[in-house]
């Protein structure tokens, strides 16, 4: 099924399947986004959270958890607490990636400033912290912070491996384990453990999770070189612009002749990017097969998470979880 041609999408499926628990959510972000002495945290925060974001990573967190039988309460905490660590991290990333357009708006860091957008996120990492205290489970608040710390490791290897040619899959794959399947897994994972969930279906729901996020991951670095800019949020090429070095480009760059590489080494390496050279580069990586490559890379992880579903019970959110994992491929399509 292409992307095009569903009716429902499979996180519209979820969305619906979940209405209650995510107004739930929304209404608990919104109560723990508020300061009552700095009115410019809750107008950055919502600058973000209320873009139009699909909030895929708390739905998955309400799905596993309702997967696995649960009936409290504590889901909508922990689905605000990943979405407020996902906001966070974004906050901190447009800073620090000097990023002017995020979901096709200007970035909270243009609006205002860095100062706002760093501090602001340092405050809803806190919430986050307090709000997963408040779930009474030391095995949660170890997976959240052990996630956290994580995705702030696999930034600050982004920085040193992004615009370095000697960067490898294995390194792209520790960088993308940090910076989005962390939070998919964690996400997946405290669903399970809130529930109560047997230790499989738990070690299952990271599995899922990890290869969920970073099938994600490569798409979107993928949609960079052929993505659509009104579907995407961002013009084709930004990464090329920005110099980062993903899988598409780190395949490239192994097939590359002396002059290729050279190529690379000026444009990515010390960012002097001339006219041109962003549409000889998509010649570059589909000469080399780089994305078709990319792509069924792609797939390859959209399968390993499809079958750690079959270690979870019998229930519609797991067709709706199988769904989501093809429609994260069938976006590129």
């Amino acid at each position: 099924m292409g992307l095009h041609e569903a009716v429902i999408k499979p996180h519209e499926q979820l969305a619906a399947h979940l209405a209650a628990k995510l107004e739930a959510v929304n209404i608990l972000i919104r109560a723990r986004m508020a300061s009552r002495h700095a009115p410019r945290i809750p107008q950055v925060t919502a600058h973000l959270v209320e873009a139009g974001g699909k909030r895929l990573r708390p739905m998955l967190t309400l799905a596993t958890a309702d997967l696995c039988g649960y009936t409290g309460d504590f889901d909508v905490h922990l689905a605000a607490t990943v979405e407020f660590i996902h906001t966070a991290t974004l906050l901190h990333d447009d800073v620090v990636d000097e990023s002017a357009q995020r979901r096709g708006r200007p970035t909270a860091n243009l609006l205002w400033d860095n100062k706002s957008s760093v501090l602001v996120g340092d405050y809803l990492f806190a919430r986050a912290f307090q709000l997963m205290v408040e779930t009474g489970s030391l095995r949660v608040l170890d997976i959240l912070a052990n996630a956290s710390a994580t995705i702030a490791e696999g930034e600050v290897l982004q920085l040193t491996a992004a615009r370095d040619l000697a960067t490898t899959e294995d390194i792209y794959l520790q960088v993308v384990r940090g910076k989005t399947a962390a939070l998919f897994s964690a996400a997946t994972e405290v669903g399970g453990v809130i529930a109560g969930a047997p230790e499989d279906q738990v070690g299952a729901l990271f599995e899922y999770g990890d290869a969920l996020g970073i099938a994600f991951q490569i798409v979107d670095d993928l949609l960079d070189y052929q993505g659509d800019a009104r579907a995407t949020g961002k013009n084709v090429g930004d990464d090329f612009r920005e110099r980062k070095l993903t899988l598409p480009v780190i395949k490239a760059v192994a097939a590359a002749n002396a002059t290729e590489r050279a190529f690379w080494s000026r444009t990515i390496e010390k960012g002097d990017q001339q006219s041109g050279d962003l549409e000889h580069a998509l010649q570059l990586l589909h000469a080399h097969g780089a994305l078709d490559r990319t792509r069924a890379e792609a797939l390859g992880w959209t399968t390993r998470a499809k079958t750690a579903l079959d270690h979870l019970p019998d229930h519609p959110v797991r067709r709706m979880l199988f769904d989501l994992a093809d429609y994260v491929v069938a976006r590129i399509s």
